[in-house]
């Protein structure tokens, strides 16, 4: 079944189950592998992507669900949030494994869209979601305010 999406700027045709998980199709479909599988139950956060400029978990979420929704992937992502929390990223040095990090700097991105000046409380609940098998926790927090202030200029 042929089903159109919009996907990191470009309208693809995919031949597809409709139940078929987004990220199958990222992955498998479009060859763009910065988006990881980690639980398959969107427990983890390492598949997140963002749909219309919210984070969402792409594992459990049909494509069929998609509609005219435009979809942005760690492989595309370019915003003013994106490119503090890369820099603060990399000045941080906040990789150890890096397996969950594509899910955790968007979702970060996601956090910062929403409020620029996040407290610890703020980033604790808004990532509280994405699993950091690692335990860089406390660099990705930094990291998250690091990014802010980048922001703030």
């Amino acid at each position: 079944m042929a089903i159109k999406l919009k996907i990191n700027g470009q309208s693809r045709e995919i031949n597809a189950d409709a139940d078929t998980p987004l990220l199958w199709v990222i992955r498998d479909e479009l060859n763009l592998t910065g988006t990881k599988f980690g639980c398959g139950v969107a427990s983890c956060g390492a598949c997140t992507v963002h749909v219309d400029g919210q984070p969402t978990r792409s594992c459990v979420l049909p494509i069929s669900a998609l509609g005219d929704k435009e979809v942005t992937t760690i492989d595309a992502i370019d915003t003013p949030q994106a490119k503090a929390v890369q820099t603060a990223w990399q000045e941080l040095d906040v990789v150890q494994c890096g397996y969950c990090q594509s899910g955790q700097i968007m979702s970060a991105i996601g956090l910062l869209s929403d409020n620029a000046k996040p407290s610890d409380d703020d980033i604790d609940t808004y990532m509280g979601g994405n699993a950091c098998r690692c335990a860089t926790y406390h660099r990705i927090r930094a990291a998250i305010h690091r990014a802010s202030d980048i922001m703030e200029g």
